[in-house]
């Protein structure tokens, strides 16, 4: 099969089609299509920072419009989605159990998310927590009282949390709920009440195989080099898998302009693929965008394909920050044109850009300020601070900036 030739624009955009980016929602948004988003990216990757909207809620935001972050909530409740270590913790559609198992079932392999010494040396104490949770029901960390006083920062977790954590990356302990975004773990047995390793668990092989077969959908247009990243799977040589995927007819070959190696197109994505040959593929949202969106989480897929060097600089001690505590990247209309950082002050009603950055290169236009001003607006009113106050920007594109609203 010859491959497709693409412009670098046209590869843009039909990962922002395949990622549910490329122009703006067409109606209002209901409890299913929440459900549809998530199982459209495969992952929805979780955060707890708040300084904005929680990441999770953020990324559907970009994609959905106005929704209520509840029926993410009442999603998990309800077992459409589970919690497991997917590109980090995630939610993930239940379907999808089968291609995490098999890190439940080898846990060491999981790295710092779990500890043999750990489980080995609290045996005992992790097993009297199990069976209280059959006795009497579903657990947080904070029914249990720390010893000790205070906890000293976010890892600093007392033994329970430990345990807990422990139990839930080797798979014994799932998340029935989150209550104020704090997990309700629960044994996996009454969550999964189905599921039968014996009986449904694929090979490693097959799993491995339906992982990249999911992130090709989930991205639209892939590299090899950017199929491990998604899932977390171990780097290496995805180039026979690919073209295995691509002979069967589910990947599409194609060339992008100034790329030295070849990439594909996921067969789901093949009239925007006509429309993107035709000139016709245009990309008409603009939208502010998590720092742990699936369109940016990966750094070097960022660079290669928008030209956009991003870094979370949230875990980076204040003096090194470049941008900000918690910077949102901004697309708009098929590119990524700038960053923000931001901050929702909701007793105030005030939405704070502290500063917004535009990257090398953008041409300010009237377009472009009104293009943002809408989309932050919109982020504002979600948010349900309204009162949109802006710090520092560049001149040029402050002097088009459109008039606050009345």
């Amino acid at each position: 099969m010859s491959a497709i030739h693409l412009s670098v624009q046209d590869a843009r955009h039909l990962q922002l089609a395949a990622q549910g980016l490329l122009a703006p929602p067409r109606r209002k948004a209901g409890p299913a299509d929440v459900l549809a988003t998530i199982r459209r990216m495969a992952l929805l990757q979780i955060d707890s920072i708040s300084v904005v909207a929680r990441s999770p809620y953020l990324v559907l935001f970009s994609r959905l419009g106005h929704y209520d972050p509840a029926w993410l909530e009442q999603l998990l409740a309800e077992g459409d989605l589970f919690e497991y270590w997917a590109h980090e913790a995630c939610f993930v559609p239940r379907e999808d159990y089968r291609l995490l198992r098999h890190r439940m079932l080898d846990p060491a392999a999981m790295g710092w998310k779990f500890s043999a010494q750990w489980l080995k040396t609290h045996g005992g104490e992790i097993e009297q927590i199990v069976e209280r949770i059959r006795q009497q029901g579903p657990v947080r960390a904070i029914d249990f009282e720390r010893k000790g006083g205070k906890g000293n920062g976010w890892w600093d977790w007392k033994p329970e949390k430990r345990h807990l954590e422990v139990l839930f990356t080797a798979g014994r302990l799932m998340v029935r709920e989150r209550r104020n975004f704090q997990r309700v773990y629960d044994l996996a047995e009454r969550i999964m009440p189905e599921w039968d390793d014996g009986r449904d668990l694929p090979s490693p092989e097959l799993a491995q195989r339906d992982m990249v077969r999911a992130s090709c959908r989930a991205l639209g247009l892939v590299k090899t080099g950017w199929v491990a990243d998604y899932y977390r799977l171990r780097r290496g040589k995805y180039d026979a898998l690919l073209h295995q995927l691509a002979d069967e007819g589910e990947l599409l070959p194609v060339r992008v302009e100034g790329w030295q190696h070849g990439a594909f197109v996921h067969a789901s994505l093949s009239d925007e693929l006509a429309r993107a040959q035709a000139g016709t593929l245009k990309a008409t949202h603009t939208a502010v965008l998590s720092p742990f969106d699936p369109l940016v989480w990966d750094r070097k897929r960022a660079s290669e394909l928008f030209g956009f060097d991003y870094r979370i600089e949230c875990y980076t001690p204040a003096p090194k920050r470049q941008y900000g505590y918690f910077v949102l990247p901004l697309l708009r209309r098929g590119q990524l044109v700038g960053r923000l950082d931001a901050k929702a002050h909701r007793k105030e009603g005030v939405f704070e850009v502290k500063s917004l950055y535009l990257e090398d290169g953008v041409r300010v236009s009237a377009s472009l300020a009104q293009d943002l001003e809408k989309a932050l607006q919109k982020l504002a009113d979600w948010h349900q601070t309204p009162l949109l106050r802006l710090g520092a920007m560049p001149s040029p594109l402050q002097g088009l900036w459109p008039e606050p609203r009345p």
